[in-house]
């Protein structure tokens, strides 16, 4: 089927109260996983890139693999810039076919993170596309995103926010990380009573990021062949299902998956050291990352909801 908006697989989620897994994308390998996974559990799924996927794979590449993985799909498939940073590379998304977009302004101060998400959902909405913007940083660094300072989001300047911008969907900063290595203590706590409050406020679809969560049947596997395994918990699942219960209802996902393709990929290099051929070598890495996916979108309540 087409490429669906955002604001199409969201609205749904908002009324039902549960959350849609966007997972990251850069290549063939993880697009797979993210489609059967969702085609698996009967539910949407939002396929996102990084601007430094973009670089990697460029632009012309991930929306047509995009675009094929969708109409070949039986689920709805939403194709979303994640943190856009760079204008540029922003509206190039839009003209693109991009179904939504991320601008990402949260390192501006208000007004002015206001004027330029205005602008982009303005340009975004004459062509049909969604837009995501985000109030508050939450710390941490991942494919080109960082931020050491925290700034939780202010439930007043939220709902201040969604009304001038109009924005689709709004990202908010309650107590999480980006990356592997942000965890120093055994886990992270969300801020429910800042999301209740936010919500109350705005009634829109809120955004998760930095999600990333321990699954109990993969850690040994990542721990042994991961190489980087994250200390500490990162978020429970109760935690996360917490935040999905109090309103949240996009959760980003990419850290996750980078941990199960290297760990795979490694044990499937270290035990069968005479293998070349390189879809042979990858198609555990495919396996162990719609395991993830599959798992996630149990976790966030959208199996079945295709």
């Amino acid at each position: 089927m087409p490429l669906k908006t955002l604001a199409e697989v969201l609205s749904k989620a908002n009324a039902e109260n549960y959350a849609v897994g966007a997972f990251n994308t850069n290549n063939l390998e993880t697009t797979q996983a993210i489609i059967r996974g969702a085609t698996a559990q009967n539910a949407p799924v939002i396929m996102q890139t990084s601007q430094g996927a973009l670089s990697y794979a460029g632009f012309d590449y991930l929306v047509a693999l995009a675009k094929t993985a969708a109409e070949n799909a039986e689920v709805p498939v939403v194709l979303h810039l994640d943190h856009g940073t760079d204008l540029k590379i922003v509206k190039k998304a839009i003209d693109s076919g991009y179904s939504s977009v991320m601008f990402d302004g949260s390192h501006f101060p208000f007004e002015k993170n206001v004027e330029l998400t205005k602008q982009i959902v303005k340009l975004a909405h004459a062509k049909g596309v969604s837009v995501e913007g985000e109030l508050g940083t939450i710390g941490g660094a991942e494919d080109q995103i960082s931020s050491r300072k925290i700034i939780l989001t202010d439930p007043h300047k939220a709902k201040e926010f969604a009304q001038l911008t109009g924005v689709d969907a709004l990202a908010i900063a309650i107590g999480t990380s980006h990356g592997a290595y942000k965890f120093t203590r055994a886990g992270q706590q969300i801020d429910i009573k800042r999301l209740t409050e936010i919500k109350k406020l705005t009634q829109m679809p809120l955004v998760l990021h930095g999600a990333s969560i321990v699954i109990p049947e993969l850690v040994e596997q990542i721990r042994k062949f991961g190489g980087m395994m994250q200390r500490g918990q990162g978020l429970s699942q109760n935690e996360l299902r917490r935040a999905v219960n109090h309103g949240i209802n996009k959760v980003n996902t990419d850290t996750d998956l980078r941990l199960a393709f290297t760990a795979a990929l490694r044990q499937t290099i270290m035990t069968t050291p005479k293998e070349f051929d390189p879809r042979k070598l990858l198609a555990p890495s495919t396996q162990l990352m719609q395991k993830v996916v599959e798992d996630r979108i149990r976790l966030l309540g959208s199996a079945g909801k295709g």
